[in-house]
């Protein structure tokens, strides 16, 4: 059967040594830095047998921005805000089932790391309102990208750092060892709701200090030595 419209082409980040890595889809971790959470007015666990389950939303894939490219100042808001996070690639599908905790960083192709831009002010309007909040998350140019880094490559995830810098000052730094939920877990409850495949994203979860971007600003994104993400916001 012949389309009736061409074909959107598939979004790719460049993955380090080469090649590249087509996207399927982007999950997304709300809340996953107890510190984050308490910013952002919830409660946050005070162990892990208190966590409960996982907050998840998602983002198109063609919210891809990769690494060095302007992103657009979004439409409707007066309140972008910055979220660093790991970003998790994965490079096979999962099996079918549940995926045990145990096998779940087979499916790892690669990571690096990114942001998740937010339109905060929809959020909080969303949120007073009881209402879904796709609008602040899943919204053009909202996942910049930095190169992904093979997995083989990265080492211990939890000793890594997350930092971004904004104009040069410090704005979020945390190491992973503070996640809430560490990736094979999040992989593990992924597929309680979803199929997992290969060229699926997963954004991580941000740590506190989110903050306004406006027109202009440069931020710089790492993660320890071994991954980065830098750009620019575009009036």
């Amino acid at each position: 059967m012949t389309d009736l419209i061409p074909a959107p082409p598939v979004p790719r980040i460049p993955v380090a040594g080469g090649g590249t890595f087509p996207v399927h889809r982007i999950y997304c971790v709300g809340r996953n830095f107890a510190d984050h959470a308490r910013e952002m007015g919830a409660s946050a666990p005070a162990s892990a047998a208190g966590r409960g389950q996982p907050m998840f939303f998602m983002k198109p894939a063609d919210a891809i921005v990769t690494d060095g490219a302007a992103v657009p100042y979004p439409s409707a808001t007066s309140e972008l805000h910055h979220e660093v996070e790991l970003v998790v690639a994965l490079g096979k599908d999962a099996p079918a089932g549940v995926l045990p905790v145990a096998e779940a960083m087979a499916l790892v192709l690669a990571c690096g790391v990114g942001l998740d831009l937010t339109r905060r002010d929809l959020q909080a309007a969303a949120k007073a309102k009881g209402g879904p909040w796709d609008i602040a998350k899943g919204f053009d140019h909202s996942a910049p990208v930095g190169e992904l880094v093979p997995i083989a490559q990265v080492g211990e995830l939890a000793t890594l750092e997350l930092s971004l810098e904004v104009n040069g000052e410090p704005r979020q730094r945390s190491t992973l060892d503070n996640l809430i939920w560490n990736v094979p877990e999040i992989l593990h409850e992924l597929s309680k709701l979803y199929a997992l495949r290969a060229g699926d994203l997963v954004f991580m979860g941000t740590p506190a200090g989110v903050a306004a971007l406006q027109p202009g600003d440069r931020f710089s994104a790492r993660l320890g030595d071994v991954a980065r993400c830098d750009g620019v916001i575009a009036g």
